[in-house]
C-alpha cells in the first residue's frame, strides 16, 4: 500500500476516521480531489497529508492566523484571565 500512488475511498476514510459516505459526498463536491475509474474514485496520495493536516498550505497558515488573531481581540481579556487560574 506504500507503493501506491492512489487510495480508495474506504481506504481514505479509515485515515480520516470518517464513514464512507462522508468521504464520497466531499469528493462529489469537489472538497477532495479524485479521480474517477469506472464507478469507483481514486484519491491521489498526496493530498492525504494536507486533509489530516499533517502540511499546512500557505493558505490555510493565513486562515489560523486570521483565525487567531480575531480570537484574541475578541477573547483576549478572558483568555488572560482563564490563564491566570
Amino acid at each position: 500500500m506504500k507503493d501506491e500512488k492512489y487510495v480508495s475511498i474506504p481506504e481514505l476514510a479509515k485515515i480520516l476516521g470518517l464513514s464512507r459516505i462522508a468521504v464520497y459526498r466531499r469528493v462529489k463536491k469537489g472538497q477532495i480531489e479524485a479521480v474517477r475509474i469506472g464507478r469507483n474514485y481514486a484519491i491521489p496520495r498526496r493530498i492525504i497529508a494536507p486533509l489530516i493536516g499533517a502540511e499546512l498550505t500557505d493558505e490555510h497558515k493565513r486562515q489560523l492566523d486570521r483565525a487567531v488573531r480575531r480570537t484574541i481581540r475578541e477573547y483576549g481579556e478572558v483568555l488572560i484571565k482563564l490563564g491566570g487560574e
